[in-house]
């Protein structure tokens, strides 16, 4: 399992009469902030060399939620370890738990039938918007319905949306919890515990243990549709993760000051917004859970190491509680 308790980041540059490269890569280690170093300098060495042989390369490693690039671990600061599973806290500030070998999955319900208001659509009111304007010869009438039909148009599609979601999304759950079991009945060796979530289900798996990046574990998510970003990710990490604290904008969390836009380890000027902001956020999170525990399914064969990590699990997400979800 790949997650780094040190991380470092280096810099070159190179000037030539015509143009200067730049080049930042960062180094991550288990073992100390000065073998991270080590590695930041000769990743950014080897990527400096290869740009200036000619080779296309990023400059600068990209920002994004889930890097996966290059076989970038995620920066997460280590909040806590329980046994193999280790907890950390993402870039918006919730807690995840990850693990290196007991197997967890998410399956979103999303729901169908919305009306979404398509380019083509909103063209062809604007069109229409024009085209009465021009008749009517009036620059006034033609430009309110240029702004005026779109905007009527998304507001009546929201309205009926709103009246259809509870139903679309029962549905939705219906449905995605129907193709779990037809998943259980189709492997009678494997125990599940399911639990819902906001957006849909997550399964863990009981009965035994899984390489993130096997086989098994990749047949098993493309079976239950899993996110493309969430298996890639399984594989380079080397671990099965789960969101165990709630989102912040599910429980309505607003300050006055925003989260600061960093990822681990934070700017030294960032350091103190986002203590305050994490504070706040762990005074309200108490009062949610993250999922909440359905049923079982399946052989109800369990492994001793996924128990152990089922009650961290359980712990930190109040599955067994009535909270609402977030």
């Amino acid at each position: 399992m790949v997650i780094p308790y040190y991380w470092a980041e280096a810099r070159l540059q190179h000037k030539t009469p015509s143009r200067q490269i730049t080049v930042q890569r960062w180094g991550w280690s288990d073992i100390s902030q000065e073998d991270a170093q080590l590695l930041a300098d000769q990743r950014a060495q080897e990527a400096m060399t290869r740009i200036e042989s000619g080779e296309k390369l990023r400059r600068r490693e990209p920002k994004a939620a889930y890097d996966c690039v290059d076989n970038v671990p995620i920066r997460e600061e280590v909040v806590s370890q329980h046994g193999n599973a280790v907890i950390t806290r993402n870039s918006y500030g919730s807690l995840c738990l990850n693990t290196p070998d007991v197997f967890f999955a998410d399956v979103d319900a999303s729901p169908q039938g919305m009306l979404q208001m398509s380019l083509r659509g909103c063209l062809l009111l604007v069109v229409l918007g024009v085209v009465t304007g021009i008749l009517t010869k009036s620059v006034m009438a033609g430009l309110g319905l240029v702004i005026g039909l779109p905007w009527l148009a998304s507001a009546i599609m929201g309205q009926i949306n709103k009246q259809r979601l509870s139903r679309a999304e029962a549905q939705a759950k219906e449905e995605a919890l129907t193709a779990i079991e037809a998943f259980s009945t189709g492997r009678p060796a494997w125990y599940l515990r399911v639990y819902e979530t906001p957006a849909g289900y997550r399964l863990l798996a009981m009965h035994d243990l899984f390489d993130p990046a096997g086989d098994a574990a990749k047949e098993a998510l493309e079976a239950l549709n899993a996110d493309k970003r969430f298996v890639r990710l399984c594989a380079v990490q080397g671990c099965f993760r789960a969101r165990v604290s709630p989102k912040y904008w599910r429980m309505k969390y607003k300050v006055p000051l925003s989260l600061p836009k960093s990822k681990w380890p934070f700017p030294k000027e960032h350091v103190p917004l986002r203590q305050q902001w994490i504070e706040a956020y762990d005074q309200r999170s108490p009062k949610y859970a993250s999922c909440r525990f359905i049923k079982d399914l399946g052989s109800g064969i369990v492994h001793p190491e996924a128990e152990a990590v089922r009650a961290v699990h359980d712990a930190y997400c109040r599955a067994q509680s009535d909270l609402p979800l977030a």
